[in-house]
C-alpha cells in the first residue's frame, strides 16, 4: 500500500512538472510572437523625417520660442537637402516653412517663384553632393530680443553641419525674427556669418 501510494505522489508530480514545463514553453511562445509583431508594427509605423516635419500643425503647435522657430526651420532645410521626398512633399515642405516667415518676407515672391527659387538652389547644392548633416541652433540664453520701431525682435545664430562627399563644412547664418499681431516668432530674414562669432 505504501508503493502505491508513493508511486501515485511520484506520477502527480511528474505531472504537475510536465504542466509546469508546458506552461513555460507555451508562455515563452507567447513572448517571441508578441515581441516579434511588436517589432514589425513599429517599423510599420516609422514615419520617416519628411513625414515628421510635415505632421507638425502649426496652426495649434506653432513653436513658442524664436530658437524653436529657427530649429523647426533647420529641420525642414536639412529634409530639403539629406532626404529624399516626392514633389508632392517637396511641395508640402516650401509651403509649411513658409509660414515660418514674416509676412513682408513671403510677399517679396509669388508662391510659384519662391518654390521655383527654392528648387533650383536644392537642386544646385544637390548636384554638387552636399547635405545638411546636422544643425545647431543656439542656446536659449544666447537669442538677443529687443524691441525697435514697435515691434519685439529677436536675433539669433544657427550652425549648420554640411557634408560634401568625405568632406566636412560648417556654416553659420544669422536669423532675425519678428513677432506678428498673433505672438507668434516670423522668420523676417537671415545672412550668411562671415566668420563664426561675427554679428
Amino acid at each position: 500500500m505504501r508503493m502505491s501510494k508513493e508511486k501515485g505522489q511520484g506520477r502527480v508530480k511528474a505531472l504537475i512538472i510536465v504542466i509546469f514545463l508546458l506552461c513555460l514553453v507555451l508562455g515563452y511562445y507567447y513572448y517571441l510572437s508578441n515581441k516579434r509583431s511588436g517589432r514589425e508594427s513599429e517599423q510599420q509605423v516609422k514615419a520617416t523625417a519628411v513625414q515628421e516635419v510635415l505632421m507638425r500643425d502649426l496652426e495649434s503647435n506653432y513653436p513658442p520660442t524664436p530658437r524653436e522657430v529657427v530649429k523647426y526651420y533647420a529641420e525642414i532645410t536639412r529634409c530639403f537637402y539629406g532626404e529624399d521626398y516626392t514633389d508632392e512633399e517637396f511641395k508640402d515642405m516650401a509651403m509649411k516653412i513658409q509660414k515660418l516667415y514674416d509676412d513682408e518676407l513671403v510677399a517679396n515672391k509669388t508662391e510659384q517663384q519662391y518654390l521655383d527659387d527654392l528648387l533650383l538652389e536644392i537642386n544646385g547644392l544637390k548636384d554638387q553632393q552636399v547635405v545638411i548633416s546636422s544643425y545647431s541652433p543656439a542656446s536659449s540664453t544666447d537669442v538677443e530680443e529687443f524691441v525697435q520701431d514697435g515691434y519685439s525682435w529677436a536675433q539669433m545664430r544657427c550652425t549648420f553641419n554640411l557634408r560634401q562627399g568625405t568632406q566636412f563644412q560648417k556654416t553659420e547664418e544669422i536669423f532675425l525674427l519678428r513677432k506678428d499681431a498673433d505672438g507668434h516668432w516670423k522668420i523676417f530674414g537671415w545672412t550668411l556669418a562671415e566668420e563664426p562669432g561675427d554679428a
